[in-house]
């Protein structure tokens, strides 16, 4: 295949898979598409220089010296702006607070089929939450619970900045001795570190709930301790949670001392190069750090 024609369609490729990452938020989708484009810029960029005449080497060492810009170029913008997310207003754990608009669930197909499964499922709601994020751009949450309150199901919507919105799931479950168990699909990069009993395990390409849920139940399973019902509200056990993260991301080095945040920004040096480190394994392995 001749190069011209392999980069117009893969040039075609890509605008096709970052339609359907705009409409469906899939991090599947664009981590195909991201992949795509590093393997095509550097090809781009080594036929330019060729039939220029700009440079006197083989095609594939310059494709290679673009793999390696490209990498340099997406290192740079990327600790930007973690730098700036750092000196940011913005917290790192926001607060949340009852979300009483009624406005948690997008009136969309796909996300209203996921509301009449939970409830075919046995699942109630408890709580409608929200959580400014800063910007007045707020994460919408529903909060689910089955009927012995031994599992709850957090539906957050996550605003996009086209102006879709993407959905994620987070389950959790709580042991007799105290022991938090979490299953999530978030593909937001964190970084940081959990609780020595919080058990988190993060699947960000598992887009399905039931495939979620039925992974969640075989891993608190294979726990084989006792499960104990949820005794606070969500809005508290939520808000309580953001506190306890904040306190272990500082004792641990993660965060800055709450004194030296304002000249110094939130996240410590080693906490931006672990946010960096994960940030480069959502975007082109679809991997989290392994938290359990």
């Amino acid at each position: 295949m001749q190069v011209p024609y392999f980069v117009f369609g893969a040039i075609l490729l890509s605008f096709v898979l970052m339609q359907l990452h705009q409409r469906f938020g899939s991090p599947v989708v664009a981590i195909i598409d991201r992949w795509l484009r590093w393997i095509v810029f550097p090809i781009v960029g080594a036929k330019l220089c060729l039939d220029f005449e700009l440079i006197d080497r083989p095609l594939w060492v310059l494709a290679l010296a673009g793999f390696i810009i490209w990498f340099l170029v997406e290192t740079l913008y990327n600790w930007l702006a973690i730098a700036a997310l750092s000196v940011s207003p913005f917290p790192l754990f926001p607060r949340y607070s009852i979300n009483s608009s009624g406005e948690e669930w997008p009136v969309q197909p796909r996300f209203l089929k996921i509301r009449e499964w939970l409830r075919a499922q046995g699942f109630k709601q408890v709580q409608a939450l929200k959580a400014e994020v800063g910007g007045d751009i707020y994460l919408r949450v529903s909060i689910y619970q089955d009927e012995g309150a031994l599992l709850r199901v957090q539906v957050t919507f996550l605003p996009q900045g086209n102006g879709a919105i993407d959905v994620c799931y987070s389950l959790m479950s709580m042991a007799a001795d105290g022991a938090r168990y979490v299953t999530d699909n978030l593909y937001i990069p964190f970084g940081g570190f959990y609780p020595e009993d919080w058990y988190v395990d993060r699947r960000p390409c598992c887009r399905s709930l039931a495939r979620l849920l039925a992974r969640h139940r075989r891993r608190v399973s294979s726990m084989g301790q006792p499960l104990a019902p949820f005794a606070v509200e969500p809005l508290a056990d939520l808000n309580n949670a953001q506190r306890e993260l904040d306190r272990v991301n500082t004792e641990l080095g993660f965060l800055n001392p709450q004194g030296e945040r304002e000249d110094h920004g939130k996240i410590s040096h080693e906490g931006r190069y672990r946010v960096w480190k994960e940030i480069w394994m959502l975007n082109y392995l679809g991997r989290a750090a392994r938290y359990d």
